[in-house]
This record gives C-alpha cells, sequence and structure tokens, in this order.
C-alpha cells in the first residue's frame, strides 16, 4: 500500500476521552516487548509448520522431522526457539522427548491466524 494509499483525518481534531481510554490500557513497555517478540516467533513458516503438527498431534523430534521433511537438527533448533518463547514443551517417555503445545493459548492463536488467512 502506498503512502497516499492510507487515508488521514482533514483536521487535527485531538479527542481527549478516546486518548486517555488508549493509554489507561497500554500495557507497560517491557508487556509490549514480550508480546512483540512472541509474534516474531510465529513470523518463521517453519515454527508455524512445527507448530500446526502439534495442533495435531503430540510427537516426538524424529516423526516431526519425518513429517515435515527436515532434519533432527533442524526441528530441534526451531522447537528451542519455540520453547524459550514458551509455546511448546516437552516430556520424557523412555528414550525419546514428546513435544506439546504448552497451553490452549497457543491453540487459540494458531486456530485464529488460520481462520483469518483462510476468509
Amino acid at each position: 500500500m502506498a503512502l497516499t494509499d492510507v487515508e488521514n483525518c482533514e483536521i487535527h481534531e485531538v479527542h481527549e476521552d478516546n486518548v486517555r481510554r488508549v493509554t489507561e490500557k497500554m500495557p507497560d513497555e517491557d508487556v509490549l516487548y514480550d508480546l512483540a517478540e512472541v509474534f516474531k516467533v510465529f513470523g518463521d513458516s517453519t515454527r508455524i509448520k512445527i507448530l500446526f503438527a502439534l495442533f495435531e498431534e503430540d510427537i516426538c523430534v524424529c516423526d516431526l522431522a519425518e513429517s515435515l521433511g527436515m532434519t533432527q537438527s533442524a526441528v530441534s533448533h526451531q522447537l528451542r526457539i519455540l520453547k524459550q518463547a514458551r509455546l511448546v514443551g516437552g516430556r520424557r517417555e523412555g528414550k525419546q522427548v514428546i513435544y506439546y503445545l504448552m497451553d490452549e493459548h497457543v491453540r487459540t492463536i494458531i486456530a485464529s491466524g488460520l481462520e483469518h488467512v483462510l476468509e
């Protein structure tokens, strides 16, 4: 979208009530920074593939790598980033580590994002 495609107000008039409501509800800078960092993690299609796979099934690295046509090393690297962002977790089952989505919030983000792009 070109800059000329963005519509602006024809007059400069600040609505103090709107400004006050927005600023009162605005989270602290640290919270906004953390939120932006979470969304950066979602900005990589490989990580989205991993999250989508985990949306369907708790699964080990071997199966994830095979499902996505990637090496275990590449999947592990992305899982590390997803774990640091607290989007996925892992549990040991014998000699395997089974990865899963951390909570329902992650499921909601993925489902809502998918619904949005499919509209």
